[in-house]
């Protein structure tokens, strides 16, 4: 089992930076291949990002791709998203996720661990 929070987001402007960080307890995560989803009222929670559990490999939505970097800290228990270069299309719910197998699943229904989500706004 794996229990995640979320931290990190806020209101922007177009163009600006922003890190979420997602901090995870429970034994499990080391070998969790972990991920961040975005929802925005009326779509579906859609994938953004995803990196296997040593690190090794990471994976892109079209949409954020060139922009976003998704990192990990595994003696820290950490996953971390920087996003760079915020387009409006970016506000959302942003979501840290979990699943205890080694391939990164783009639909969230492949994820049994998830946080609560922290809110990220940017301004055009």
């Amino acid at each position: 089992q794996v229990w995640l929070v979320e931290s990190g987001g806020g209101l922007v402007q177009a163009g600006d930076s922003l890190r979420l960080s997602c901090a995870a307890s429970g034994r499990d995560f080391g070998a969790a291949t972990m991920a961040w989803f975005r929802h925005v009222p009326g779509k579906g929670r859609e994938f953004v990002a995803g990196i296997s559990a040593p690190g090794t490999y990471t994976d892109y939505s079209s949409a954020v791709q060139g922009r976003f970097t998704i990192s990990r800290d595994n003696a820290k228990k950490t996953v971390d998203l920087q996003m760079n270069n915020l387009k409006s299309e970016d506000t959302a719910v942003y979501y840290c996720a979990g699943r205890p197998f080694t391939t990164i699943d783009f639909e969230q229904d492949g994820y049994q661990y998830w946080g609560r989500g922290t809110q990220v706004t940017v301004s055009s």
